[in-house]
């Protein structure tokens, strides 16, 4: 049952209701809902619910139906993030895990781990026990795998996970990794996963050969019931009658997933294919799925590899693979971001501390404020700003750290102001993302789609929704300036058929209903954010740039710097005119090349272009 307490309940109460649920034998779990506490007891089902609800300081009693308690969604609606070291997993962005099935050396483990950090990888993996078909065949380095492993993590600084495969390897688990994975021949190993529990670090659960997803969630359970909410599922294939390849990767089970179980998920495609050919596609097709996150097995050398050198891609493979993440990812609401790791590490300031870590426009639920979160993964302290030129204030006066502002729009095209602005002040472009707009038309819980007779949003919005909006002539169009205004609206200053178009986040923030999903008039709409800062966010090679530029106004002037770049090989990513103010019919070009305007290879093609130019300004390489 779910005990929800009186917001008023003293500690004292909170604990004498915890030790009577305890001598009753009931495994009690508690967290914090909006405010108020929720105790989780479960295990008697011959508990009388009038009972604990005349109890001292509870406020009511609701049973838990299903029989998953601490891994559904009634007891935790909202989904759970899992850290591993300073990576989260769930969330705002896809986590990387890579590395080779089996620690055969240092020498293999530095190199693979060095090579999967530089294409994306946050997290690295290798068997330092391997439980193997054959008792003849590679069964891992055991403690000293463990050790490089470690190693590895020193030198990377990139949290590991490896399998255990018994309950004697505990402690070794505790001294050297960070996240343990229980593979899928342990999936029901209930011993072993008590003792996972019981340990506190972060868990892989794989799923069984042959386990339902009802089983699998049960295993989970076990890893929960014993205190440690930690758990990251694992889908690495089952096993059918289909020979073709080595499982069967059920990609099914992850939108199942999603409704039962607040978990992570992330997919592990080189397990269930077992061909590296088809690593890739099913990888591909887990993120638009839904997955958190994937599980590659890469290997500096995957032809001399001691284990699953077959399945296991080369490095340069799992770096095309992550390039494809990386556009898919938008799709579905998420962000490969290749910078994850060095950003991750980076200590953030406290809640008293100063500067905050990012500024945006608008409030929670904006889409600006979800492209913040996308950047950072959804932490650290942010600041919301009223206008763009406040972030770009804000980010000159140390206020903030970064700025994140909208550059374009696919369907609306540029936000001329922030050219502008970026002209104006002395900051540089230090990254980017593309954040899929998905409009949705909100309004108060029960309201019907005929009801509605007036209709808030911004401006650009309302553009983007045009082709939907033009099928309802009669309702009246409201703007303001953002469209978390227009949904706060909705809530604070009601009115008999009002709605507004906004973001999934900002009806749930503030309490309202989807009346129509997705009324964009293109799917295809993009916004691409650019970060804006003082100094480059890490050392990462930069692989484009943005320049603005003037030349003189003569015949062929803007086609000699074109050739510049045409003779070089620089492909040019965009270029856009904006007006010189107070200088009429004479115009600035703004620029995206792809290449680092600051490398060594670019100074010859820079000076070229400086010669050309009546006016020069690199804005950010990233």
């Amino acid at each position: 049952m779910i005990v929800v307490l009186q917001k008023d309940v003293t500690e004292d109460a909170k604990q004498r209701l915890r030790a009577e649920l305890y001598q009753k034998g009931c495994v009690v779990r508690e967290m914090d809902s909006a405010g108020q506490t929720v105790i989780a007891a479960l295990g008697r089902g011959d508990l009388d619910p009038k009972q604990v609800a005349a109890m001292e300081g509870v406020a009511e009693v609701v049973p838990m139906e299903g029989k998953f308690k601490l891994v559904g969604r009634q007891w935790h609606p909202q989904d759970s993030q899992v850290q591993v070291g300073p990576i989260t997993i769930g969330g705002q962005r896809i986590a990387l895990i890579a590395g080779p099935c089996a620690i055969e050396s240092l020498a293999q483990a530095l190199t693979t781990a060095r090579e999967v950090k530089r294409y994306g990888a946050v997290i690295f993996r290798g068997g330092a026990f391997k439980p193997r078909t054959s008792p003849y065949s590679f069964q891992g380095l055991e403690e000293e795998g463990l050790k490089i492993l470690a190693q590895v993590r020193r030198e990377t600084g990139m949290p590991v996970v490896t399998e255990i495969t018994s309950i004697n390897q505990a402690e070794l688990m505790k001294e050297y990794v960070d996240m343990i994975q229980v593979g899928a021949r342990n999936m029901q190993n209930f011993e072993l996963l008590k003792c996972v529990g019981r340990l506190g670090k972060p868990v892989l659960l794989k799923r069984g050969l042959a386990s339902t997803i009802e089983e699998w969630l049960m295993s989970a359970e076990y890893i929960l019931a014993e205190g440690n909410d930690q758990v990251v599922l694992c889908e690495r294939g089952i096993r059918t009658y289909e020979p073709y390849t080595r499982n069967t990767l059920d990609l099914s089970a992850i939108p199942v997933l999603r409704k039962l179980t607040h978990l992570p998920v992330v997919v592990d495609p080189s397990h269930a294919t077992g061909l590296r050919e088809k690593v890739a596609p099913m990888a591909r097709a887990a993120v638009a799925a839904g997955a958190d996150g994937l599980m590659v097995e890469v290997h500096c050398d995957p032809d001399k590899a001691l284990s699953d050198g077959p399945q296991s891609l080369y490095p340069e493979q799992f770096g095309q693979l992550a390039r494809d993440i990386y556009v898919i990812a938008p799709v579905v609401g998420k962000q490969l971001d290749f910078e994850y790791l060095e950003k991750a590490a980076r200590p953030r300031p406290s809640a008293g501390a100063q500067p905050a870590v990012a500024a945006y426009l608008g409030e929670p639920g904006s889409f600006s404020h979800i492209a913040t979160c996308q950047y950072l993964g959804g932490d650290g302290l942010l600041a919301s700003r009223p206008s763009f030129r406040a972030i770009f204030e804000a980010v000159a006066n140390g206020k903030a750290q970064v700025g994140v502002i909208p550059l374009e729009n696919t369907l609306t095209g540029s936000i001329h102001e922030n050219y502008d602005l970026l002209l104006e002040y002395d900051l540089k472009i230090v990254g980017e993302l593309y954040l899929r707009i998905i409009h949705h038309l909100i309004a108060a819980p029960g309201t019907r789609l005929e009801e509605i007779r007036r209709v808030w949003s911004s401006e650009a919005a309302m553009q983007q929704c045009r082709a939907f909006l033009d099928r309802y002539p009669s309702w009246e169009l409201s703007t303001v300036n953002a469209t978390t205004s227009a949904v706060r609206r909705l809530r604070e200053e009601p009115g008999p058929g009002w709605a507004a178009i906004g973001s999934r986040e900002a009806a749930q923030s503030h309490g309202m209903a989807l009346i129509a999903e997705g009324i964009e008039t293109n799917p295809r709409n993009f916004t691409r954010f650019v970060i804006i800062g003082k100094q480059s966010v890490t050392d990462r090679p930069k692989q484009k740039s943005s320049i603005v530029f003037s030349t003189v106004h003569r015949p062929g002037a803007l086609f000699e710097v074109m050739k510049i770049f045409a003779d070089n090989h620089i492909n040019l990513l965009k270029l856009e005119s904006r007006p010189i103010h107070g200088q009429p019919w004479q115009y600035m070009f703004y620029a995206d090349i792809e290449a680092d305007a600051h490398a060594p290879e670019f100074r010859e093609p820079l000076e070229n272009i400086t010669r050309k130019t009546d006016y020069l300004k690199i804005l950010g390489s990233y």
